[in-house]
């Protein structure tokens, strides 16, 4: 609605090890704009957050995709199977973790993959038995 932002603070960004900073801009007035209800949720003015490392990255990474090398890359990762992982999500139906910690994450993998080398194995030996 033709309103300004202005910055209003700099804080450092929660749990992130690299001192890395959000700036927090504010509208400098939003009463009586149409848009306000859609626009934001409290009763201030509309704040927005801006980390512009985050923004800088994110860039880079849609900079890379649209790229000609990105679109070969995604067009070859659709036609390859991502091999023993696509084995086990599509042969084995296994969709998704069903723990929570992640000591119990690295439990549930480790008898997937544990269970996918038992079955290869398994295979192997009925294939070298039907040989002999």
């Amino acid at each position: 609605n033709h309103k300004a932002f202005h910055l209003k603070y700099r804080k450092p960004i929660q749990g992130n090890k690299y001192g890395r900073e959000e700036e927090i801009y504010q509208c400098e007035d939003c009463t009586g704009c149409p848009y306000a209800e859609k626009c934001k949720r409290g009763k201030g003015n509309r704040t927005v957050r801006i980390n512009k490392e985050l923004t800088a990255m994110h860039e880079e990474v849609l900079e890379n995709l649209e790229s000609i090398r990105g679109a070969f890359l995604r067009m070859n990762r659709s036609i390859q199977s991502e091999g023993t992982f696509g084995i086990v999500k599509n042969d084995h139906d296994y969709k998704r973790i069903q723990r929570r910690s992640m000591k119990r994450v690295k439990l549930e993998i480790y008898l997937i993959a544990i269970g996918q080398n038992l079955n290869k194995y398994y295979h192997k030996r009925t294939r070298q038995q039907e040989i002999a």
